[in-house]
């Protein structure tokens, strides 16, 4: 047996007894053990492949630019951004606007409001539209990162990413959802066509909160991977597999309001299997695209 079907070989058996990623786990391991990591290196890894759980973290935040490339300066900056967490939690806790009893995801956002400036005069205040996406993206990434500190600076930065670096992209999205769609079922598309249903699917759902609050955490994590190292693009991909997977239940629904109340709560045991299809789709129309949108 040759080296590259040895190789093969062990891919295919890994996947089967539930190890596809060892390989690839391996490769990781060897970048983040340079001393100056290769972000571009790692959003290629990240485009192609899930990150194991036990780095994704660590990588998220090189990504994200709450570390930098070099290894022996992030214990240096983690105390920083650790000292910075505290400083604006206890600036919060003396003029009132949260306590020990404030739910962790109202923290993190009134967190985010006091330093972007947008902190309202009062905390019995409505939520803005803005705020209600923050907090549907920091209850799910609270699921997925443990460390609090870890956890707000991921959650910052990720926001703050979808508002500036993806920013004229998010709003495209429909019309490219709308095009792949029509390429992978037109007779699906056409349906929702008939039923006045486009105008109205759950895209705030879908692109504004990146599937928080659709998706497992265990899941969505999946496709952060890929809006983390570069690529929005893959939510409209996550939206069409979503529609081709309960299309026979979608298809029998005659009604814009019917069909959005089924997509806002789809079933979850099919997610993991949707978002597999989706990077598949993602990478059949795109290739693997790596700082693009």
């Amino acid at each position: 047996m040759t080296e590259d079907s040895q190789r093969n070989f062990r891919s295919v058996y890994y996947e089967k007894v539930g190890f596809r990623g060892v390989e690839e786990k391996k490769s990781l391991e060897i970048l983040l053990k340079d001393d100056r990591l290769d972000t571009e290196k790692l959003c290629t890894f990240s485009q192609r492949f899930p990150l194991p759980s036990m780095y994704r973290a660590l990588v998220w935040k090189v990504l994200l630019g709450i570390l930098p490339p070099h290894h022996e300066s992030h214990a240096k900056v983690m105390t920083y951004r650790k000292d910075q967490y505290s400083d604006v939690l206890h600036a919060l806790k003396v003029i009132r606007f949260v306590s020990d009893a404030t739910p962790q995801v109202e923290v993190y956002l009134r967190m985010y409001q006091l330093e972007s400036g947008k902190l309202p005069r009062s905390p019995s205040f409505p939520l803005e539209p803005e705020d209600e996406v923050f907090l549907a993206i920091a209850k799910a990434m609270e699921e997925m990162v443990e460390d609090c500190v870890d956890c707000y600076w991921i959650i910052r930065c990720f926001v703050n990413q979808l508002n500036t670096k993806y920013r004229d992209f998010l709003p495209q999205l429909p019309k490219a959802f709308e095009q792949y769609l029509n390429l992978e079922d037109s007779r699906l598309l056409s349906h929702l066509k008939t039923c006045s249903a486009v105008s109205k699917l759950p895209y705030d759902l879908w692109f504004k909160r990146c599937f928080a609050g659709c998706l497992p955490e265990s899941s969505l994590q999946r496709v952060w991977d890929k809006v983390v190292s570069g690529s929005c693009k893959i939510l409209v991909f996550v939206a069409v597999e979503i529609l081709l997977t309960f299309k026979i239940k979608v298809m029998a629904l005659n009604s814009a309001e019917k069909i959005t109340k089924f997509l806002e709560n789809i079933p979850q045991d099919s997610s993991d299997a949707i978002v597999s299809k989706a990077i598949d789709l993602w990478h059949k129309h795109c290739g693997t695209p790596v700082h693009s949108a």
